[in-house]
């Protein structure tokens, strides 16, 4: 099964959904920002994406620039932003088996097909 992290007001989260469905495999679909990610999974995410937590990041998020932007931040301090403020998470996070990618652009996709 492929999940998908998704952000429906998103055109890119929009787009790899779209992509996805067009695979004809099932998708567990995750709208993160309605249904929280706990903090063991998004340190799963992140292993699974070989990604530091400040790459995961959206750095341009309005809550990222007002409230942590300039701040020395440790990985756990970052892990907790995100979860407090799901909005700052990159999106959308596509998981096969143990892989994971961002799918932006949708066609990064094939990457863990």
């Amino acid at each position: 099964m492929i999940k998908i992290y998704h952000n429906p007001r998103c055109s890119k989260s929009r787009e790899g959904l779209l992509e996805l469905e067009t695979l004809n495999q099932p998708i567990e679909i995750i709208k993160y920002l309605d249904n929280p990610i706990s903090k063991e999974e998004l340190q799963d995410i992140l292993k699974k994406l070989n990604y530091k937590p400040i790459e995961l990041v959206r750095k341009n998020e309005p809550i990222w620039k007002e409230q942590y932007k300039d701040l020395k931040l440790s990985d756990d301090a970052i892990i907790n932003a995100m979860i407090e403020h799901p909005k700052l998470i990159e999106r959308p996070i596509i998981i096969k088996n143990n892989k994971a990618i961002i799918a932006r652009p949708k066609e990064k996709i094939k990457e863990i097909l």
